[in-house]
């Protein structure tokens, strides 16, 4: 099920309109909390017991009233559609308008903060389409929550737009994030232009986060196909310096490769290309394509059956494999798969990339498998078949 991660509050009361917006975090009615914190109450019992333990802000969530609450000094109300909400959880909220947004949860897997929906590309399958518009206020927000995330986060993603679009404002929130979450693998996606700028590749080296990694497409060996699917020219230029200032400092890079049909037919000769010139990077993410956003205006350009690229794909992580450079799959199904490539498809943290359908409830690799994108407009391969028997490969009937 989609959860509703933004919205607007039935009611908000007593917060201080003058701040504009207001990072809170929730807590269950029985525990003592700090100044940011809010009893979540989910029924006229939680009420009772937010009153017991001297709670003065409480987070109310459901469809029905629980009774008079104005002796708290500050309340929020949002419907059920938040129920997921619970203990740890942090909400962004905009005094004036009522609107809320989720930023973290504690339970989660897989917890990201969108930085920006600026961006210098205009990738033909971006996930996110960028927007022109003034949103430097979720930095600030981000600054607020920082503090707030449970310290015992395995993993934080950071991602746009493009993060380093304000870089002086971004490298600061990296420092916060080295400060207040100093164990946790932050990871943020970027499309690496901003650090051919020798300024700020030493400002990202600054913050020396123990834990901290650059994921970088680059889309092709050719730089006009890549200039072509982020829609920028000279931008494979500035990506590759980008990489190799990054990694004269010694920082860690990830390589992403997205793989539709300007990507997948050439994913050989990328990597082979990858091998030769970039055996420095920290790992290299081949990634099928998440059918949504861009994805589905340039469907008819995009849209590539994995089945039809598995040979080169299994050609190009052996080439990588060999050549001593960390090599991953992710968001393909092992089905649509040479097995030679198997123990190099991993499995997402992200729920929404581990969904399956019928055929695979018989199937030996389920739960082993990358399951397929839930998101979007999903497309099926024709090669979605049932394994029968662990370490075979499935008999198909792939023909076009």
């Amino acid at each position: 099920m989609k959860l509703q991660l933004a919205g607007t509050a039935n009611s908000c009361t007593g917060l201080s309109e003058s701040r504009g917006r207001s990072v809170v975090r929730l807590r269950r009615p029985d525990e003592v909390g700090e100044q940011v914190d809010y009893a979540l109450i989910r029924s006229a019992e939680d009420v009772e017991r937010a009153k017991s333990s001297g709670w003065q802000s409480i987070f109310v969530v459901g469809d029905e009233c629980f009774g008079p609450l104005h002796c708290f000094e500050r309340t929020i109300v949002v419907g059920g559609k938040f129920d997921y909400l619970d203990s740890g959880d942090i909400v962004g909220i905009h005094q004036s308008t009522k609107r809320l947004r989720t930023l973290y949860r504690k339970k989660s897997q897989h917890n990201s903060f969108l930085v920006t929906e600026r961006c210098n590309n205009y990738c033909l399958m971006c996930s996110q389409p960028p927007k022109d518009v003034d949103d430097g206020w979720i930095l600030d927000e981000i600054a607020q929550a920082l503090p707030l995330v449970d310290p015992s986060l395995k993993t934080l993603t950071f991602t746009g737009g493009e993060p380093l679009t304000d870089w002086h404002g971004f490298t600061d929130v990296l420092k916060k994030c080295r400060d207040a979450l100093p164990n946790t693998a932050v990871q943020v996606l970027t499309n690496g232009r901003a650090f051919a700028n020798t300024e700020i590749t030493n400002a990202w080296s600054a913050v020396k986060h123990p834990n901290l990694i650059a994921a970088i497409p680059v889309y092709s060996a050719v730089d006009s196909i890549h200039d072509h699917v982020v829609q920028a020219k000279g931008a494979f230029d500035e990506t590759i310096l980008g990489i190799l200032k990054l990694k004269d400092r010694n920082e860690r890079v990830e390589v992403r490769v997205v793989l539709h049909a300007l990507t997948a037919p050439r994913i050989a000769e990328t990597c082979r290309w990858l091998a030769r010139n970039l055996p420095f990077v920290d790992h290299v993410a081949l990634m099928g394509m998440e059918n949504t956003g861009f994805a589905l205006a340039n469907e008819a350009v995009l849209w590539i059956d994995p089945v039809d690229y598995r040979a080169e794909l299994a050609e190009g992580v052996a080439g990588l494999n060999e050549a001593g450079v960390s090599v991953s799959i992710y968001n393909l199904p092992r089905c649509v798969l040479e097995p030679s490539v198997w123990t190099f498809a991993v499995q997402s943290i992200s729920d929404w990339k581990n969904g399956f359908v019928e055929e695979c409830e018989r199937c030996s690799e389920r739960k082993a498998c990358s399951g397929l994108f839930t998101s979007g407009r999903p497309r099926l391969s024709r090669g979605i078949r049932a394994i029968a028997q662990s370490g075979l490969s499935p008999v198909l009937d792939v023909a076009p």
